[in-house]
């Protein structure tokens, strides 16, 4: 084992020091290779196991335990929220030598939604840019792809109204969230301000940078796009055109940043679920902080809503988000959206979903699991 202990300068001169120090570091680099090839070779031992009843590659529940475990044993000086990057990524290589995952995004290159999906898998995916959210879904629900990455919240604009849509019409499952700052920079082929005549961006970014836009670049056309990184590539295409987008954005396209972290709110996050088809080995197993996403709807009378929340009260169960969207009956209907603290194999959980369900017309559990804890 290499001499990790806490070093001390001396009187030596400064290149000897670093030399020794680097010599030390360099021995670390060795252990930690044959450490991390070691967990490579029980990963695939794993992966022969789950082939038996065929277990999915991906488990969410068991890689938010690791981390969590990881977390809790770290003695420093390395901070806790640099270890989940660090771990999702061997996590990631010690995965795809079981089996390759298809993760589809809202694309092209360059988007927040491929970051996420990043952030959440690491790296060694097949990543697939969709040019919609509907075509992550249906990509995911064919089988294109294993799991679709998908927006349905912002802190500064709430819900994405489009991805509550499909979540209710398809049979696609969630199994995991991921949270991620949304900084939003003005891109552009020119590394000023001047001569932008419009501004391309999806539509909640837009939002999210209204009144930036309005005081800053007031006479520019605004002009809703489908993704962020398809305004950063028109930008590329046409110097009167400036984007909203990310740094990565900005890099993929050979933009200037001409104008940092532009939206309204500073603390912009917005909220992703991965979504992936049904089946037997699809459940998500408890982790401790959990939680469960339903859409119901009641009967139109008065009081049904207020009664639809009681059984949660009655078991201790808190709600975390309460979402309604037209059921598109034609009749001033009602879905609503529900996020539950908890997990069904709680017993207190399942007996209010059991009593819920009893009231509803409507009742969907889109899934359970691991929080995007920050």
């Amino acid at each position: 084992m290499a001499d990790t202990a806490h070093f001390q300068p001396d009187d030596r001169p400064v290149d000897e020091q670093l030399a020794d120090l680097r010599v030390r570091i360099d021995a670390v680099d060795r252990q930690l290779l044959d450490l991390i090839n070691q967990r490579a070779r029980l990963a695939q031992a794993v992966g022969e196991v789950k082939k038996i009843d065929g277990s999915p590659v991906f488990r969410p529940d068991r890689e938010a335990q690791v981390i969590d475990r990881v977390k809790a044993q770290n003695p420093g000086p390395v901070r806790e929220d640099s270890l989940a990057p660090i771990w999702r990524e061997i996590m990631s290589a010690c995965r795809a030598l079981e089996a390759q995952q298809r993760v589809a995004f809202l694309g092209p290159v360059g988007t927040f939604s491929e970051q996420a999906t990043l952030n959440y898998f690491g790296s060694s995916i097949d990543a697939l840019a969709c040019p919609s959210v509907d075509e992550v879904f249906r990509a995911t629900i064919a089988g294109s792809a294993d799991y679709g990455v998908v927006p349905v919240e912002n802190s500064t604009e709430g819900v994405v109204a489009r991805s509550l849509d499909l979540l209710l019409a398809s049979p696609l499952t969630i199994v995991g969230e991921t949270s991620l700052l949304v900084t939003h920079n003005l891109l552009r082929k020119e590394p000023a301000r001047a001569g932008i005549t419009t501004v391309c961006a999806h539509p909640q970014a837009l939002a999210q940078c209204h009144n930036w836009l309005s005081q800053n670049l007031p006479d520019a056309e605004r002009r809703p796009v489908s993704s962020n990184a398809e305004g950063a590539r028109l930008a590329a295409e046409d110097r009167s055109i400036a984007a909203l987008a990310s740094e990565r954005a900005a890099s993929q396209y050979g933009l200037h940043v001409v104008q940092a972290a532009v939206q309204d709110e500073a603390h912009n996050r917005t909220r992703f679920v991965i979504v992936t088809r049904p089946g037997p080995h699809v459940g998500v197993a408890p982790t401790g902080h959990d939680c469960t996403s339903l859409i119901v709807a009641v009967d139109n009378r008065p009081g049904a809503v207020h009664d639809m929340l009681v059984p949660l009260k009655r078991h201790g169960v808190s709600m975390t988000r309460f979402e309604s969207r037209p059921a598109r009956s034609g009749n001033w209907e009602y879905v609503f959206f529900i996020d539950l603290a908890g997990h069904p194999a709680q017993d207190n959980v399942a007996a209010a979903l059991q009593e819920l369900r009893a009231q509803c017309s409507f009742f969907k559990v889109l899934g359970s699991f691991p929080l995007d804890v920050h």
